[in-house]
């Protein structure tokens, strides 16, 4: 009877200390979990920033801007505009014969 109790007694005790493992990383679980969830509102805080900022830098005044003020641009007018033609030599009509190069 003696050793049946022992038994039982390590038998409780195991569970015991299983179930207090067992809740322990639960919590170390539940907490990694949060702090990854918080990671997550972060990065797409920074992401949605980051598309704002992306988008303010790309609007047309602010190039238009910077292409008069640093590149020194200006708008194209057809008083300064240059067209370039080039120039194709007429094909030998058919039937004609060419001369050889040496």
């Amino acid at each position: 009877m003696i050793r049946m109790n022992l038994v039982l007694l390590c038998a409780v005790v195991v569970s015991a200390f299983y179930l207090v493992h067992t809740q322990y990383e639960s919590r170390r679980l539940y907490t990694a979990l949060d702090r990854a969830h918080a990671q997550t509102r972060k990065l797409d805080a920074e992401h949605e920033q980051l598309q704002v900022l992306k988008r303010e830098q790309a609007a047309p005044a602010r190039v238009q801007q910077l292409a008069t003020k640093q590149l020194q641009m200006r708008p194209a007018s057809p008083g300064i505009t240059q067209y370039v033609t080039v120039f194709e030599p007429q094909a030998p009509a058919m039937g004609a014969v060419q001369e050889a190069r040496p």
